[in-house]
């Protein structure tokens, strides 16, 4: 009967490698619910913003969100080997603990030792595999245990590199949208008369941004928890004001069909529906992010960037429709990871990050 015990040893090792592999391998969203890692972090998150939200000090709340990306990464980890081990130490005790030890007798405690350093390949000689079994369960587990640790390793790289390529472009939005950014800042800075290629081009680096963001963040959701390098910026902040700035222009335009504006904007939102499956909150309802007293700027932006001859309040019509597509979603991903979306006009008095570090200067 105790052969029976290599079943569920051998299921928690499955799948513990099925997990491992559906995260770091798998180039895709895993669509069923009911994996280690998803509620692993369906609990760590929950319990991690619980005490986030108890910390007054907005710097502070963001420097301690700042550990949860790293560090539940190397939890994760610990978990899955941990699970691996245990595993195999299971499968071991079913086929009688065939192990050589020092003071003559075996437990499932030397096998759970023994377990421990062969997957971590420490070979410390002190307790050997005794028959056929042991030894393929033994170098079975050495070469699982090789492997994964070098799976892992080579996990982190890939993994930065995409942190990095969306932080560049988020830095880069400062001196053009502000901190935090905003569709007013963006509108601003260029004048639809005579820098329209110039912000086609902005819009095409956007739209690939997009894409990036949305290939980056479906194959590795851990990433949506990585912050920004200042308070003040975030990856949901900056695709809202990239979707704030194209719904204003599509708004103005006589046939946005074909340009750069609408364009932008699919790719935008078509991220922000699927990222919004993945780390969409429960909340339904999303705040009034036009104030009243933001009506005359707006105004303004729409006499900026209207065509001539068009009807304002047909503009204005068209531009809350577009607002209704994706706001919702941006304000259900803000409030599950704590990132707030930006107001559409900058503050009066509110200065972008690098002004401020060469004020201090």
């Amino acid at each position: 009967m105790i052969r029976l015990l290599a079943i569920p040893g051998v299921l928690v090792i499955f799948l513990t490698l099925w997990d491992a592999f559906e995260t770091i391998v798998l180039p895709r969203r895993v669509a069923h619910r009911w994996r280690v890692s998803r509620v692993y972090y369906v609990v760590a998150w929950k319990l991690w913003s619980s005490v986030v939200r108890r910390i007054r000090r907005d710097e502070e709340r963001e420097n301690f969100l700042a550990f949860f990306g790293p560090a539940s990464l190397i939890l994760l980890t610990g978990i899955w080997a941990f699970c691996l081990i245990g595993g195999f130490a299971v499968v071991h005790l079913a086929f009688g603990s065939s192990l050589i030890t020092h003071s003559g007798t075996a437990g499932f405690g030397f096998d759970l030792y023994f377990s421990g350093t062969t997957f971590f390949t420490l070979g410390l000689g002190d307790v050997d595999p005794s028959g056929t079994a042991a030894r393929v369960i033994t170098i079975t587990e050495a070469g699982t245990g090789f492997g994964f640790l070098a799976l892992v390793i080579g996990y982190l790289p890939v993994l930065y590199s995409a942190f990095s390529r969306r932080e560049v472009s988020i830095s880069l939005l400062d001196a053009r949208a502000g901190s935090p950014p905003t569709a007013g800042a963006i509108l601003s800075r260029y004048d639809p008369a005579h820098s329209l290629g110039d912000v086609n081009s902005f819009l095409v680096d956007w739209e690939r941004w997009c894409a990036e963001l949305l290939e980056s963040h479906m194959s590795y959701p851990l990433l949506a928890y990585f912050r920004s390098q200042h308070d003040r910026q975030s990856w949901v902040a900056a695709l809202t004001a990239i979707l704030d700035a194209t719904a204003l222009m599509i708004a103005c335009l006589d046939d946005p069909r074909g340009t750069q504006p609408l364009l932008t904007f699919a790719m935008a939102r078509h991220a922000a529906i699927d990222l919004e499956h993945i780390f969409g909150g429960p909340v339904t309802v999303s705040p009034i992010r036009i104030a009243f007293n933001d009506l005359p700027a707006i105004d303004q932006l729409l006499e900026m960037w209207c065509a001539d001859g068009r009807d304002r309040r047909a503009v204005r019509r068209q531009l809350r429709a577009l607002r209704a597509t994706y706001e919702p979603l941006m304000w259900r991903i803000g409030q599950r990871l704590l990132m707030p979306l930006p107001p559409w006009l900058p503050e009066a008095e509110a200065e972008a990050d690098w002004e401020a570090e060469l004020a201090q200067a």
